[in-house]
């Protein structure tokens, strides 16, 4: 309230820090350079053991790329092939990031030939320098227009990754806020009012970005960064400050002046933004648990707009309500303003709710069948890394890396560095050579033989099986478990190498789940308990929590695990979910339903506070919180919505898990299942705190004239 009355009293002040803090964030952005996570950073088990033996020895990876020639028509023409091969090794050549250009090998099968580059740099620096080299593949194909020519290569397919991330966040950016928009146009039936939210979360999305620039030197970008924070920043930036202009409106439509309605807003509401920014902060620090290198710039970033979008909500927007004052409903839309008031606060609701009041047994009962029912896909769930299935199949790179595959098969796939250290080293890794490609189940790249220095030796060796996560890690345990150990003997040894790191990097997020939902669990648990002093509503909240991430969790194995819904939101499925996917969404769902949640059991609290009977208490908090909690939820799943339609998949099951989950938090579990078991529990639900009966929130000009 202190917050409020200085913003509210001191208006102009208050919006011009505000606009400061947005400048210079946005400043920090322009100036300080963003940092990207680098490949080390996700070294975890034996193949991060691998790469760590690599890089001491200097036997890591020059970066490569590869360009493969085709003829669409049939049959590749070498005749053809080798004039624009020669053009080829003049122009790359010639480039100042190339190191080299290798000899060309032509397929078995006589359909391709590839010209392999080697690049200068470290691998995770040649995607800065690849534009050049793409545009000199693409100058050799229009002069060979019979030709197909390609090019594919990490560093490349990062390029292309990077660029779909940032067309995607441009359409999400497009299509976010005029939805956005339309909702709270729709909501308040004002375009004030329904600018103001808009205006703010976006204005925290910028600031946030601004903030985490320097933050990224301590917690680099694993990539999804400037996604997640316009998810969650205009999420719930939107949603606090309509949490917070409502009441205003509320309160002064009961006659009270603009001072007064923008404190009583701050003690209810802005109590209730204040505790909900904190769960989800609360909730993201379990990312931290993980010690994985993405999580914790996705966490690190996450808190900052939250905790930005709180400040905004407790600050900037008071002192633009104080200034506004009654002007904040207008211009009206008249025909949304009439409805507005027509249809009035809960008018839905209340007809919802009145069958759950009256029957809450059978409410309970029904709902919790239908949550059940779509939970039990969950227990089929796979996760697995992401590969090439999983990549948008409109990034040319990534077709070119399947051509290359298929007319190559010792080319990309599955692709494991066993490390060798010690004086038996190179005599232990051909014994493994002869050994793994007799067994017919792995090759030896042309060209490659085993590397030393340093007393550290190297053998690449490429699964003959077709690439898929399983297929992956049963290559990887067969060298592991089978062939290293008796043909390294007592040697140091780690198996490695691009598939063996997928394998580990998503074991290991299997392996930590079970800490971060404990840590999560327990600190909102231990939250709930604190803010409405009861156990009961902790263990309540921690419960219907636990019921909305299970229904995600089964719809998403439902959409992404099975065909029929390719068409509806253009996608391949892989018959996966990816691995990162369920950890992150547990963290933000926890943390996203508290939302709301805290909003509803604060209105329901005052009415018990007020002397009523724990039934009608109920059926007040929710009816009072219906509008705000509707529209906040609108915005939420819009905004997730949006994302459900871009073109990287890990993005889209993102998007349509956070989009189904608040979809079910909103409706059944807040609507049916939480007002059922509050009226079961009667005052029960309070234990062990004892609610009098409280006087209403006063200001502190009425408590002067008391």
């Amino acid at each position: 309230m202190r917050v409020a009355r200085w913003s509210a009293t001191h208006p102009w002040r208050a919006i011009g820090l505000w606009l400061l803090l947005v400048v210079v964030a946005v400043g920090m952005s322009v100036v300080i350079p963003k940092q990207q996570a680098e490949s080390k950073d996700t070294w975890v088990g034996q193949s991060g053991q691998a790469a760590e033996l690599i890089e001491k020895a200097g036997l890591g990876d020059v970066p490569t790329e590869t360009v493969l020639l085709t003829d669409p028509d049939g049959p590749l023409d070498k005749a053809a092939a080798g004039t624009a091969i020669a053009q080829l090794r003049q122009k790359l050549t010639a480039l100042d990031s190339v190191r080299s250009v290798g000899q060309p090998v032509w397929s078995e099968n006589g359909k391709a030939a590839l010209v392999p580059l080697e690049l200068k740099g470290t691998p995770d620096d040649a995607a800065d320098n690849i534009e050049k080299i793409v545009a000199t593949t693409a100058e050799v194909q229009q002069a060979n227009p019979e030709l197909s020519i390609t090019q594919a290569g990490n560093a490349s397919v990062d390029a292309g990754i990077w660029k779909q991330v940032g067309e995607d966040l441009a359409k999400a950016e497009m299509l976010s806020l005029p939805i956005t928009f339309a909702l709270m146009l729709l909501a308040f039936g004002a375009l004030i009012a329904a600018g103001i939210p808009v205006l703010l979360a976006f204005s925290a999305v910028g600031a946030a970005l601004g903030f985490y620039a320097p933050l990224s030197y301590l917690f680099p970008d694993g990539g999804s960064v400037a996604n997640v924070v316009l998810l969650i920043g205009m999420a719930v930036g939107v949603d606090y400050s309509l949490f917070y202009l409502k009441r205003e409106r509320e309160e002064r439509r009961k006659g009270r002046t603009t001072l007064d309605a923008v404190e009583i807003a701050a003690a209810t509401s802005g109590h209730s933004v204040v505790v909900s920014g904190f769960a989800v902060i609360v909730s993201m620090a379990g990312l931290y648990v993980s010690q994985d290198a993405t999580f914790t710039s996705m966490a690190t970033a996450t808190i900052v707009v939250v905790a930005v979008a709180v400040l905004g909500s407790l600050t900037v927007l008071p002192a633009l309500l104080a200034k506004l004052g009654h002007r904040v409903d207008r211009p009206r839309v008249p025909l949304l303003w009439r409805l507005n008031r027509r249809i009035g606060p809960g008018g839905i609701s209340r007809r919802v709710l009145a069958p759950v009041l009256r029957y809450p047994r059978a409410a309970l009962a029904i709902s919790a069948v239908a949550v059940v029912a779509l939970a039990v896909p969950a227990v089929g769930m796979k996760t697995e890394s992401a590969d090439l299935n999983t990549l948008p199949q409109s990034i040319p790179e990534v077709r070119t890396f399947k051509d290359l595959q298929a007319n190559f098969p010792s080319q990309g796939g599955l692709s494991y560095d066993v490390v060798a250290q010690g004086g038996d080293a190179v005599a232990g890794l051909t014994r493994l050579q002869e050994s793994a490609v007799g067994s017919g189940k792995f090759v030896v790249p042309p060209g490659d033989a085993i590397r030393q220095a340093n007393g550290t030796a190297v053998l690449t060796l490429v699964s003959v099986l077709p690439e898929s996560s399983e297929n992956g890690e049963s290559a990887l345990n067969q060298l592991r478990t089978e062939l290293a150990p008796p043909a390294l003997g007592s040697t140091t040894w780690a198996v490695g190498g691009e598939s063996a790191e997928s394998v580990d990097y998503s074991n290991n997020q299997r392996d930590r789940l079970p800490y971060v939902i404990a840590f999560v669990l327990a600190l909102t648990l231990v939250m709930m308990a604190v803010t409405f002093r009861s156990v009961a509503i902790a263990v309540v909240t921690t419960l219907l929590n636990l019921a909305s991430v299970a229904a995600c969790f089964g719809v998403l194995a439902l959409v992404f695990q099975r065909t029929w819904a390719e068409g509806l939101l253009d996608f391949t499925s892989a018959g996966f979910v990816v691995s990162w996917i369920p950890l992150f969404l547990f963290v933000i769902l926890v943390g996203l339903s508290m939302d709301y949640h805290v909003f509803v059991l604060g209105r329901i609290r005052e009415g018990v506070a007020e002397g009523l009977a724990p039934r009608e208490a109920v059926r007040k908090g929710i009816v009072e919180s219906a509008g705000v909690v509707t529209s906040a939820a609108a915005v939420m799943i819009s905004v997730f919505a949006v994302f459900a339609t871009l073109g990287m998949l890990e993005m889209k099951q993102m998007g349509v898990g956070l989009a189904v989950a608040v979809l079910i938090d909103a409706t059944l579990v807040r609507i049916v299942m939480l007002p059922s078991i509050m009226v079961l529990l009667g005052r029960k639900a309070w234990w062990p705190n004892r609610l009098h009966r409280e006087a209403p929130v006063q200001t502190e000009r009425e408590l002067v004239t008391v």
